[in-house]
């Protein structure tokens, strides 16, 4: 027999659970990643929450981040839902509310996701797996502080160019690995081709999603930005904030 949890979550919403849950439904891929790695009964996902590769397999698709099958997810009958304020859209979230409880993490800073896996942890009666991962990432993440150097912009789509700003997490771990983030505008801003040369970055970085960059858009940047150093990364090491984190060691 479940008990009744109520939580706050990280928009400062409270959430009663039955703890702890047996049917978890996860709409952010990064969390998808760490709620499997701890062991969490999870039964939907969405398209995007590829890793862990071989346990996503057995997991129902409920969408995408930005347009949820809600049939699906009723079918599923979650007894929680979890997402997240920025790769999930407010109505689709608002809806599923009025049916399920729904946890929403809401990630800016490094401090930001560990609290994030911490909580769910805690929600999910798996603290000890949540706290190992945790400490793992930090160990992780202590190796690559402040390693990197230089002015860096950090691009996230083509036509129109995309660069992550202030007020991101992408931001947030630029900052951390010891690079100077040259776009001072908030979230996501679209930049020309001049623009991002008369700005003079030392490094540009070319992430590999949400638009997928390729060999051919890196010879392309190459051309735009011959004095910087121009390079594919995993956007998977910079964007995702859950176990993902590990990784960086």
């Amino acid at each position: 027999m479940s008990d009744l949890l109520t939580v706050k979550d990280q928009m400062d919403r409270e959430v009663a659970i039955s703890y702890p849950p047996k049917r978890i439904v996860s709409l952010v891929p990064s969390q998808t990643e760490f709620l499997l790695d701890i062991g969490a009964p999870t039964v939907g996902r969405t398209k995007f929450c590829i890793h862990p590769k071989e346990k996503v397999k057995e997991i129902e698709i409920v969408g995408g981040t930005k347009k949820f099958r809600f049939e699906k997810i009723k079918e599923l009958n979650p007894d929680l839902i979890i997402g997240n304020k920025e790769e999930n859209y407010k109505e689709g979230i608002d809806k599923l509310a009025k049916d399920f409880p729904v946890w929403m993490s809401d990630i800016y800073t490094l401090e930001d996701s560990f609290s994030m896996m911490q909580q769910l942890g805690k929600i999910c009666g798996l603290e000890e797996s949540a706290e190992q991962i945790i400490s793992s990432c930090k160990q992780s993440l202590e190796k690559v502080k402040g390693k990197f150097n230089g002015r860096v912009i950090y691009l996230i789509w083509k036509n129109p160019w995309m660069a992550a700003g202030k007020n991101t997490f992408i931001d947030h771990l630029l900052t951390f690995l010891g690079y100077e983030n040259l776009i001072l505008d908030e979230r996501y801003p679209e930049l020309t081709t001049e623009e991002i040369a008369n700005l003079e970055p030392d490094h540009i970085l070319l992430s590999s999603e949400p638009f997928p960059f390729k060999e051919r858009e890196l010879e392309l940047a190459n051309n735009n930005w011959p004095k910087a150093k121009c390079q594919l990364v995993d956007g998977e090491l910079y964007s995702w904030y859950g176990s993902r984190l590990r990784n960086w060691g």
